[in-house]
């Protein structure tokens, strides 16, 4: 749920960036050092306060996550009242730790594009703002109501997400070939991004128990990247539809 975050403002700063703009490698750093930002911040709150590490209770089933609807209470604010959260502070820690990632993006972020994105129409430089505006309260509720599900599902969420987003990127970016990948420095660094997450969704399914069995996997961390570019040539909807005109 940390990385949610980071993982959509890349990708909407890179939607509507434009092919021209200079200045979305600069956002993707901003974004990087806001949500960084926001992470320390929550870990240095949480209990125990002021260390980069956190005390929590242990997870012991699904049911742990929603104590209100095992209280014996037939009164709603009663139960409301005397709800814990049994699995503190694996739970309310995230809607801490979106509220200070949204209070650093609108400290920094309108400031910062305001100044660099010079090479965008006024309409379009916080269009990545005004949609984490959109995304913050969606990922807040699915925290609220999907928290034990996504804690226990959280590698392949990442693993999809990650697919996604860089199969997007590549179509939108137009990206055909290893040449047009190694045009620009922002395209490796995104693809370099991607493949973290990726590798970090392995290893969370994974969990390297044994060395020797787990790390081998991490090999395929470039296979979607790779399976795109040799392919892409052949699945160009525009060489298709040329095809089928042509009759052939």
């Amino acid at each position: 749920m940390a990385m949610l975050p980071l993982i959509l403002h890349w990708f909407f700063i890179e939607w509507y960036s434009g092919k021209k703009s200079s200045s979305a490698l600069f956002q993707h750093a901003t974004a990087l050092i806001e949500c960084s930002a926001a992470a320390i911040i929550t870990l240095l709150v949480s209990d125990p306060v002021g260390v980069i590490y956190i005390r929590s209770c242990r997870v012991k089933m699904l049911s742990d996550w929603y104590t209100m609807l095992y209280n014996p209470s037939p009164d709603y604010i009663t139960t409301l009242h005397c709800t814990q959260e049994a699995v503190y502070p694996l739970y309310t820690i995230v809607f801490i730790y979106y509220a200070f990632c949204l209070v650093l993006m609108m400290m920094l972020r309108p400031l910062l594009v305001k100044k660099i994105a010079c090479g965008l129409g006024k309409s379009d430089r916080f269009k990545s703002v005004y949609a984490a505006l959109y995304f913050f309260p969606m990922l807040t509720l699915l925290q609220a109501v999907g928290g034990g599900l996504l804690y226990y599902a959280f590698p392949y969420i990442v693993l999809v997400i990650s697919l996604i987003t860089l199969a997007v990127y590549m179509s939108a970016s137009e990206i055909e070939s290893f040449k047009h990948l190694l045009v620009q420095k922002k395209r490796l660094i995104v693809l370099f991004s991607h493949w973290l997450l990726h590798a970090y969704g392995i290893i969370s399914i994974s969990r390297v128990e044994k060395l020797e069995r787990d790390l081998p996997l991490l090999a395929l961390v470039p296979a979607p990247a790779l399976f795109y570019l040799l392919t892409a040539k052949f699945t160009d909807p525009a060489r298709i539809h040329s095809e089928g005109a042509n009759g052939h």
